[in-house]
């Protein structure tokens, strides 16, 4: 499977390199199933994901972002054709596709994930227990030998941010002195898995399955954690109306650093024998 997810991957980019913002591709053509405003570039992008599955010989139960739910019976692939669509519809260099596939309808039963970056054709993917790769070479998080706060650098999703919720977490902010806003969760999280970031969060409530599923895979099997905003292991079910908040680390030493400052996060901080991937 994974060698058909980053086939697709590849044939994405392919297919609406040509498209990045210009007016053809910015063309709007209704609401997908996610409830966001779809455009040609997006069908464009789903409609090739699911040739090449076809091609593949392969009939999985496909959700996706414009499609909504596509039944089959070989497993799951869930995908955002086109992460960064905003991006996107300005010729912002940062966006990307991100596809994977699962055996249950669950974030943590994900086997597989790819994600190429549009812009500049780097092929992020993973298996479970192979690690992450890119390009072919593996990848690992950024682990720190120790926690100094002005070298973390996080990565964050505020758009449409509530200003209590704003407010609730301001003392994140005001403690982290490298903050980066990118506009793509899914590249910004193989960003972490690289090692370029040391964090990520989200906290808005508003991230579905779709947008994560492959960059999940990834940052775990380059040796990071993602928490929900309880402080517990990550999961969801895969369905469109499941919305969450999360954060990724790269190491729990960042998460034990910082966790007093999230007044979100209403557990302690994972023990000394916590391990990335597991529950306490």
């Amino acid at each position: 499977m994974i060698e058909t997810l980053k086939t697709a991957c590849l044939e994405v980019r392919k297919s609406v390199k040509n498209l990045v913002g210009t007016p053809e591709g910015n063309t709007k053509m209704g609401l997908g199933a996610g409830g966001d405003i779809s455009r040609k570039i997006d069908i464009t992008a789903e409609k090739k994901v699911m040739e090449t599955i076809k091609e593949s010989g392969k009939n999985p139960t496909i959700i996706g972002e414009e499609c909504g739910i596509i039944e089959g019976k070989d497993g799951y692939i869930i995908m955002d054709a086109i992460d960064g669509t905003t991006n996107v519809t300005r010729s912002i260099p940062f966006n990307c596709c991100s596809l994977a596939f699962a055996t249950e309808p669950r974030l943590s039963s994900v086997t597989d994930a790819a994600i190429i970056d549009i812009a500049n054709g780097d092929l992020y993917y993973a298996s479970g227990d192979k690690g992450a790769f890119l390009n072919g070479n593996k990848i690992s998080v950024k682990k720190p030998e120790t926690i100094k706060e002005d070298e973390i650098i996080a990565g964050v999703n505020i758009s449409g941010i509530s200003q209590d919720l704003l407010y609730s977490i301001g003392p994140i902010f005001t403690k982290l002195n490298h903050i980066r806003v990118f506009g793509a969760n899914a590249l910004e999280l193989c960003f972490l898995a690289r090692g370029y970031l040391d964090m990520f969060m989200d906290f808005r409530d508003k991230i579905r399955p779709t947008d994560m599923a492959a960059a999940y895979l990834i940052v775990k099997e380059a040796g990071g954690l993602i928490l929900d905003k309880t402080g517990n292991t990550l999961d969801s079910e895969l369905s469109f109306n499941n919305r969450f908040s999360f954060i990724a680390f790269s190491d729990i030493k960042i998460y034990d650093f910082l966790a007093q400052d999230f007044k979100l996060f209403n557990k302690k901080a994972p023990g000394p024998g916590f391990e990335p991937g597991s529950k306490e």
